[in-house]
């Protein structure tokens, strides 16, 4: 399953390097959030895939997993020539 990612929750909004806590998104009407940790879990075992769509060129974008210098997981975009990050850039979920 694969699910469109519209928002996004940080600790600080404005942080452009503060970790993502939740993504979301709305399915068939209904609001949807789960946890990065929840959602590193759902790609690393490919029980569902998470995208979003690239507001300039309307381009699905997938999400993925990398890993900080730290060794800590964390959810970002697939390279798409856009050098802002596509989640960070979406809007807070409620």
């Amino acid at each position: 399953m694969a699910r469109h990612v519209t928002c996004v929750n940080k600790r600080d909004r404005q942080s452009p390097h503060e970790r993502i806590l939740n993504i979301g998104g709305v399915e068939d009407g209904t609001r949807w959030k789960r946890s990065q940790p929840d959602a590193i879990i759902d790609v690393e075992r490919d029980t569902t895939s998470y995208f979003v769509v690239d507001r300039g060129s309307k381009s699905t974008v997938w999400v993925i997993i990398r890993v900080s210098q730290w060794g800590n997981k964390y959810l970002t975009t697939q390279a798409d020539g856009d050098s802002q990050n596509n989640l960070l850039s979406l809007a807070e979920c409620p």
